[in-house]
Protein backbone atom coordinates (compact mmCIF):
# COMPACT_ATOMS: atom_id res chain seq x y z
CA UNK A 1 0.00 0.00 0.00
CA UNK A 2 1.28 3.71 -0.83
CA UNK A 3 0.54 6.93 0.50
CA UNK A 4 0.28 9.42 -1.93
CA UNK A 5 0.42 13.05 -0.48
CA UNK A 6 -0.62 16.39 -2.29
CA UNK A 7 -0.58 20.21 -1.23
CA UNK A 8 -3.78 22.38 -2.82
CA UNK A 9 -5.87 25.16 -1.99
CA UNK A 10 -8.79 26.04 -0.13
CA UNK A 11 -10.40 26.10 -3.75
CA UNK A 12 -9.11 22.68 -5.31
CA UNK A 13 -9.93 20.48 -2.24
CA UNK A 14 -13.59 19.25 -3.35
CA UNK A 15 -12.67 18.77 -6.72
CA UNK A 16 -9.02 16.79 -5.64
CA UNK A 17 -10.71 14.46 -3.23
CA UNK A 18 -13.48 13.33 -5.70
CA UNK A 19 -10.78 12.96 -8.31
CA UNK A 20 -8.58 10.75 -6.19
CA UNK A 21 -11.73 8.72 -5.56
CA UNK A 22 -12.57 8.61 -9.42
CA UNK A 23 -9.07 7.30 -9.72
CA UNK A 24 -9.44 4.27 -7.13
CA UNK A 25 -8.01 5.73 -3.63
CA UNK A 26 -8.78 3.65 -0.84
CA UNK A 27 -9.53 6.50 1.34
CA UNK A 28 -8.81 10.00 0.94
CA UNK A 29 -7.67 12.69 4.95
CA UNK A 30 -7.55 16.21 4.13
CA UNK A 31 -5.49 18.39 6.88
CA UNK A 32 -3.87 21.35 8.00
CA UNK A 33 -1.14 21.78 5.78
CA UNK A 34 -0.06 24.64 8.62
CA UNK A 35 -0.53 22.83 11.58
CA UNK A 36 1.01 22.94 14.44
CA UNK A 37 2.45 26.11 12.99
CA UNK A 38 1.49 29.52 13.87
CA UNK A 39 -0.01 29.88 10.57
CA UNK A 40 -2.67 26.70 12.00
CA UNK A 41 -6.26 27.47 11.68
CA UNK A 42 -9.43 26.70 13.83
CA UNK A 43 -12.07 25.09 11.11
CA UNK A 44 -14.21 23.24 12.74
CA UNK A 45 -17.13 24.91 15.32
CA UNK A 46 -19.10 23.60 17.83
CA UNK A 47 -21.18 20.05 17.58
CA UNK A 48 -24.34 20.92 15.46
CA UNK A 49 -23.70 24.01 14.13
CA UNK A 50 -22.68 24.88 10.33
CA UNK A 51 -18.44 24.79 9.42
CA UNK A 52 -18.09 28.24 7.59
CA UNK A 53 -15.56 26.45 5.03
CA UNK A 54 -14.94 23.03 4.09
CA UNK A 55 -10.98 23.17 3.94
CA UNK A 56 -8.17 25.16 5.18
CA UNK A 57 -6.30 28.05 3.05
CA UNK A 58 -3.33 25.13 2.48
CA UNK A 59 -4.50 21.69 2.41
CA UNK A 60 -2.54 18.39 2.77
CA UNK A 61 -4.16 16.09 1.35
CA UNK A 62 -3.28 12.01 1.74
CA UNK A 63 -4.49 9.47 -0.48
CA UNK A 64 -4.37 5.42 0.02
CA UNK A 65 -3.83 3.30 -2.73
CA UNK A 66 -2.93 -0.58 -3.18
CA UNK A 67 0.04 0.46 -5.58
CA UNK A 68 2.95 2.74 -5.82
CA UNK A 69 2.14 2.59 -9.15
CA UNK A 70 -1.27 3.25 -8.79
CA UNK A 71 -0.14 6.20 -6.64
CA UNK A 72 2.33 7.84 -9.37
CA UNK A 73 -0.45 7.07 -12.50
CA UNK A 74 -3.00 9.01 -10.05
CA UNK A 75 -0.53 11.86 -9.59
CA UNK A 76 0.09 12.25 -13.31
CA UNK A 77 -3.41 12.43 -14.51
CA UNK A 78 -4.17 14.80 -12.03
CA UNK A 79 -1.40 17.25 -12.15
CA UNK A 80 -2.46 17.12 -16.24
CA UNK A 81 -5.75 18.16 -15.60
CA UNK A 82 -6.85 22.61 -16.40
CA UNK A 83 -7.76 22.82 -13.13
CA UNK A 84 -5.51 21.25 -11.06
CA UNK A 85 -2.89 24.33 -11.54
CA UNK A 86 -1.07 24.74 -8.55
CA UNK A 87 -1.83 21.30 -6.85
CA UNK A 88 1.96 20.23 -5.67
CA UNK A 89 3.02 16.38 -5.30
CA UNK A 90 4.80 16.52 -1.56
CA UNK A 91 5.42 12.12 -2.00
CA UNK A 92 4.77 8.86 -2.38
CA UNK A 93 5.35 6.60 0.19
CA UNK A 94 4.63 2.97 1.19
CA UNK A 95 2.51 2.62 3.88
CA UNK A 96 3.33 -0.52 6.24
CA UNK A 97 0.93 -3.03 6.68
CA UNK A 98 -1.05 -3.33 9.42
CA UNK A 99 -3.98 -5.25 11.36
CA UNK A 100 -6.00 -2.46 11.41
CA UNK A 101 -9.12 -4.26 13.15
CA UNK A 102 -6.48 -5.09 15.80
CA UNK A 103 -5.52 -0.90 16.25
CA UNK A 104 -8.55 -0.03 16.10
CA UNK A 105 -9.99 -2.32 18.55
CA UNK A 106 -6.90 -0.96 20.85
CA UNK A 107 -8.51 2.53 20.67
CA UNK A 108 -11.40 1.48 22.59
CA UNK A 109 -11.53 0.69 26.47
CA UNK A 110 -14.21 -0.36 28.93
CA UNK A 111 -16.29 2.93 29.99
CA UNK A 112 -16.81 3.04 33.85
CA UNK A 113 -20.11 4.73 34.29
CA UNK A 114 -20.27 3.71 37.99
CA UNK A 115 -18.28 2.00 40.09
CA UNK A 116 -20.67 -1.49 39.35
CA UNK A 117 -21.78 0.09 35.65
CA UNK A 118 -19.53 -0.08 32.95
CA UNK A 119 -19.62 -0.31 28.92
CA UNK A 120 -16.86 -3.12 27.74
CA UNK A 121 -16.42 -3.96 24.27
CA UNK A 122 -17.12 -7.36 23.01
CA UNK A 123 -13.01 -7.93 23.03
CA UNK A 124 -12.67 -7.20 26.27
CA UNK A 125 -13.51 -8.83 29.66
CA UNK A 126 -15.51 -7.22 32.23
CA UNK A 127 -14.09 -5.16 35.12
CA UNK A 128 -14.07 -7.58 38.65
CA UNK A 129 -16.34 -5.02 39.90
CA UNK A 130 -18.45 -4.07 37.46
CA UNK A 131 -22.26 -5.65 38.12
CA UNK A 132 -24.07 -4.48 35.23
CA UNK A 133 -22.51 -4.82 31.86
CA UNK A 134 -23.28 -3.36 28.57
CA UNK A 135 -21.43 -4.90 25.40
CA UNK A 136 -21.23 -2.31 22.87
CA UNK A 137 -19.12 -2.31 19.77
CA UNK A 138 -18.39 1.25 18.38
CA UNK A 139 -19.30 2.38 14.79
CA UNK A 140 -22.89 1.32 14.04
CA UNK A 141 -24.73 4.59 15.58
CA UNK A 142 -24.02 7.46 17.47
CA UNK A 143 -23.62 6.53 21.81
CA UNK A 144 -20.57 3.98 22.44
CA UNK A 145 -20.40 5.30 26.00
CA UNK A 146 -17.18 7.33 25.15
CA UNK A 147 -18.81 10.49 24.57
CA UNK A 148 -19.52 12.68 28.13
CA UNK A 149 -23.54 13.38 27.34
CA UNK A 150 -23.66 9.50 26.95
CA UNK A 151 -21.93 9.03 30.16
CA UNK A 152 -24.21 11.92 31.96
CA UNK A 153 -27.41 10.03 30.73
CA UNK A 154 -26.50 6.67 31.68
CA UNK A 155 -24.76 8.04 35.61
CA UNK A 156 -28.22 9.79 36.19
CA UNK A 157 -30.17 6.28 34.96
CA UNK A 158 -27.55 4.08 37.31
CA UNK A 159 -27.85 6.72 40.37
CA UNK A 160 -31.67 6.86 40.61
CA UNK A 161 -32.83 3.82 39.98
CA UNK A 162 -32.69 2.95 43.19
CA UNK A 163 -35.84 4.91 43.99
CA UNK A 164 -37.39 5.27 40.64
CA UNK A 165 -37.54 2.13 38.69
CA UNK A 166 -40.26 0.55 40.42
CA UNK A 167 -42.11 3.68 38.54
CA UNK A 168 -40.48 2.71 35.13
CA UNK A 169 -42.90 0.98 34.03
CA UNK A 170 -42.43 1.96 30.42
CA UNK A 171 -40.02 4.21 28.90
CA UNK A 172 -38.67 6.40 25.69
CA UNK A 173 -35.62 6.70 24.58
CA UNK A 174 -36.20 9.52 21.87
CA UNK A 175 -32.97 9.55 18.98
CA UNK A 176 -31.84 6.40 20.25
CA UNK A 177 -28.68 5.84 18.11
CA UNK A 178 -27.12 2.45 19.48
CA UNK A 179 -29.68 2.18 21.66
CA UNK A 180 -27.20 2.27 24.59
CA UNK A 181 -29.83 4.91 26.86
CA UNK A 182 -32.63 2.24 26.58
CA UNK A 183 -30.22 -0.97 27.29
CA UNK A 184 -28.92 1.64 30.23
CA UNK A 185 -32.62 1.64 31.20
CA UNK A 186 -33.90 -1.86 30.97
CA UNK A 187 -30.57 -3.05 32.85
CA UNK A 188 -31.45 -1.35 35.51
CA UNK A 189 -35.22 -2.14 35.64
CA UNK A 190 -37.57 -0.38 33.16
CA UNK A 191 -40.49 -1.88 31.21
CA UNK A 192 -41.67 -1.44 28.14
CA UNK A 193 -39.54 0.97 26.61
CA UNK A 194 -39.78 2.09 23.58
CA UNK A 195 -36.86 3.24 21.21
CA UNK A 196 -37.10 5.84 17.87
CA UNK A 197 -34.88 7.27 15.63
CA UNK A 198 -35.45 9.39 12.57
CA UNK A 199 -32.30 7.03 11.03
CA UNK A 200 -33.20 3.38 10.07
CA UNK A 201 -29.92 2.51 11.03
CA UNK A 202 -29.94 3.19 14.31
CA UNK A 203 -33.15 1.44 14.93
CA UNK A 204 -31.33 -1.78 13.38
CA UNK A 205 -28.41 -1.10 15.66
CA UNK A 206 -30.68 -0.53 18.57
CA UNK A 207 -32.28 -3.96 17.89
CA UNK A 208 -29.38 -5.77 17.57
CA UNK A 209 -27.56 -4.04 20.55
CA UNK A 210 -30.37 -4.73 22.76
CA UNK A 211 -30.85 -8.10 21.67
CA UNK A 212 -26.81 -8.91 22.36
CA UNK A 213 -27.87 -7.31 25.94
CA UNK A 214 -30.57 -9.32 26.75
CA UNK A 215 -32.82 -6.08 26.90
CA UNK A 216 -36.57 -6.47 25.25
CA UNK A 217 -37.14 -2.86 23.93
CA UNK A 218 -39.65 -1.86 20.74
CA UNK A 219 -37.24 -0.01 18.16
CA UNK A 220 -38.89 1.95 15.51
CA UNK A 221 -39.63 5.28 13.58
CA UNK A 222 -40.72 7.89 15.82
CA UNK A 223 -44.07 7.06 14.33
CA UNK A 224 -44.14 3.77 16.54
CA UNK A 225 -44.81 5.90 19.65
CA UNK A 226 -48.72 6.02 20.79
CA UNK A 227 -50.53 8.98 20.76
CA UNK A 228 -50.77 10.63 24.14
CA UNK A 229 -49.08 8.34 25.83
CA UNK A 230 -47.03 9.50 28.89
CA UNK A 231 -44.24 7.44 29.74
CA UNK A 232 -42.66 7.91 33.80
CA UNK A 233 -38.97 7.79 32.32
CA UNK A 234 -38.25 10.13 28.94
CA UNK A 235 -34.47 10.23 27.85
CA UNK A 236 -33.44 12.14 24.60
CA UNK A 237 -29.27 12.45 24.05
CA UNK A 238 -29.48 14.69 20.96
CA UNK A 239 -28.68 18.49 20.61
CA UNK A 240 -29.62 21.79 21.86
CA UNK A 241 -31.45 23.08 18.61
CA UNK A 242 -33.67 20.02 17.81
CA UNK A 243 -34.42 19.29 21.71
CA UNK A 244 -35.50 22.74 21.97
CA UNK A 245 -37.94 22.23 18.88
CA UNK A 246 -39.28 18.69 20.28
CA UNK A 247 -40.17 20.50 23.60
CA UNK A 248 -43.75 20.41 22.65
CA UNK A 249 -43.22 16.71 21.71
CA UNK A 250 -41.09 15.03 24.19
CA UNK A 251 -42.69 17.21 27.43
CA UNK A 252 -46.28 15.72 26.00
CA UNK A 253 -45.08 12.13 26.73
CA UNK A 254 -43.94 12.99 30.21
CA UNK A 255 -46.62 11.22 32.48
CA UNK A 256 -46.96 13.10 35.79
CA UNK A 257 -44.60 12.35 38.12
CA UNK A 258 -42.65 11.12 35.41
CA UNK A 259 -38.83 12.04 34.81
CA UNK A 260 -37.43 14.01 31.84
CA UNK A 261 -33.53 13.66 30.99
CA UNK A 262 -31.88 16.11 28.01
CA UNK A 263 -28.19 15.97 27.09
CA UNK A 264 -26.57 16.92 23.85
CA UNK A 265 -26.63 20.63 25.53
CA UNK A 266 -23.78 23.09 26.11
CA UNK A 267 -23.22 24.65 29.13
CA UNK A 268 -24.10 28.10 27.45
CA UNK A 269 -27.25 26.75 26.32
CA UNK A 270 -29.28 25.75 29.62
CA UNK A 271 -31.38 29.18 29.69
CA UNK A 272 -32.82 28.36 26.02
CA UNK A 273 -33.91 24.84 27.02
CA UNK A 274 -35.14 26.11 30.28
CA UNK A 275 -37.44 28.63 28.16
CA UNK A 276 -38.30 26.05 25.74
CA UNK A 277 -40.04 23.82 28.60
CA UNK A 278 -41.03 25.97 30.93
CA UNK A 279 -44.44 26.34 29.02
CA UNK A 280 -45.07 22.87 29.20
CA UNK A 281 -44.89 22.03 32.85
CA UNK A 282 -41.09 21.36 33.31
CA UNK A 283 -38.60 22.82 35.11
CA UNK A 284 -35.07 22.03 33.86
CA UNK A 285 -32.62 22.00 36.11
CA UNK A 286 -28.71 21.16 35.54
CA UNK A 287 -28.00 18.17 37.13
CA UNK A 288 -24.61 16.90 35.96
CA UNK A 289 -21.35 18.47 33.89
CA UNK A 290 -18.14 17.04 31.91
CA UNK A 291 -15.72 18.57 29.26
CA UNK A 292 -18.78 21.44 28.98
CA UNK A 293 -21.49 19.43 28.41
CA UNK A 294 -24.35 19.55 30.52
CA UNK A 295 -27.29 17.04 31.78
CA UNK A 296 -30.62 18.89 32.34
CA UNK A 297 -33.84 16.74 33.96
CA UNK A 298 -36.61 17.61 35.11
CA UNK A 299 -39.79 16.15 36.89
CA UNK A 300 -43.58 16.56 36.37
CA UNK A 301 -45.75 17.13 39.32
Amino acid sequence: MHELTLLATEALVESLTDALMELDALSVSVEDADADTPAEEALWGEPGMPVAREAWQRSTLKALFPTEQAATDAAALILAQDWAQGVQVQSVLPVAEQDWVRLTQSQFQPVEITPEFWIVPTWHEPPAQATRIIRLDPGLAFGTGTHPTTRMCLRWIAGHAAEHAARWSSALDYGCGSGILAIGAGLHGAQAIDAVDIDPSAVEATQANAQANGVRLHAGLPDIIPAGRGYPLVLANILATPLKLLAPLLAAHVAPGGHLVLAGILERQAAELRAAYAPHGLDLAVTDTEDGWILMTARRA
